[in-house]
């Protein structure tokens, strides 16, 4: 079982950037691919970034291209997301996700475990 705990979340203004953490347990983060989603309020949860494995492989949805980046220290069992260029609706909770596989996901109902999130809220 791998818990997640995110971290970095907080309040920007647009244009401005944050940078998430998520922290995993165990001994085994490598073998886990690794998603940011996000919700906003009366929005379903979606797709931001997956990270394969290795680093190999990363994965955005459109309107993340060019302003986020996800990463990962598979020695620090950690993930990040990078957000630059931030916008007002940007704003939600940001949960980290995590899938024992060796491609990319993009549903969340692939994920096996989840964080607890973190808000992000931009101001304009």
């Amino acid at each position: 079982q791998v818990q997640l705990v995110e971290s970095g979340g907080g309040l920007a203004q647009a244009g401005g950037s944050l940078r998430l953490s998520c922290a995993a347990n165990g001994r085994t983060f490598s073998a886990y691919q690794m998603g940011w989603f996000r919700q906003a309020p009366g929005k379903e949860r979606e797709f931001v970034a997956a990270i394969t494995r290795s680093s190999r492989t990363t994965y955005y949805a459109d309107s993340m291209k060019g302003r986020f980046t996800i990463s990962r220290d598979n020695a620090k069992n950690t993930v990040y997301l990078q957000m630059n260029s931030l916008k007002p609706e940007d704003t939600a909770v940001y949960y980290c996700a995590a899938v024992r596989s060796y491609s990319y996901h993009t549903t969340s109902s692939e994920y096996e475990y989840w964080g607890q999130g973190t808000q992000v809220t931009v101001s304009s």
